[in-house]
């Protein structure tokens, strides 16, 4: 029964959230996602390793497709959301621990300036 409510719970917080709470919430997937992926690695369970790191992908790949060209500053969004995807994809097929510590770095990084964007904008 508890884990039918959190789905409710979860189901609700995202068709609810507004497009920039969903943003954040996308980020903070992929930083689970990859996190999760680490954990993984440390056990040697490549499978779960490579599930979670093509989740991770998925997410950075979302925000590469929606990105709104009517302004300048998406070629540069575009470049490190490819940067972070083609690292997640090279850490995936050498499951390099490092490689995607460092993908995970820039998504922690995009996540902050997101959080930092959102405080500045009052949006919740």
């Amino acid at each position: 029964m508890n884990k039918q409510a959190a789905n409710i719970y979860q189901n609700n917080a995202v068709t609810t959230a507004s497009p920039a709470k969903l943003t954040l919430m996308l980020y903070e997937g992929a930083i689970k996602f990859c996190n999760i992926a680490l954990i993984a690695l440390e056990e040697k369970d490549m499978e779960k390793a490579n599930i979670n790191i093509q989740k991770a992908e998925k997410i950075i790949m979302e925000f590469r497709v929606t990105l709104d060209h009517k302004y300048p500053v998406w070629e540069d969004f575009e470049r490190v959301y490819e940067y972070i995807y083609n690292r997640l994809v090279e850490g995936n097929l050498a499951k390099d621990a490092k490689i995607i510590e460092e993908a995970l770095g820039f998504i922690r990084e995009m996540r902050d300036t997101w959080k930092e964007v959102m405080r500045l904008n009052n949006v919740e």
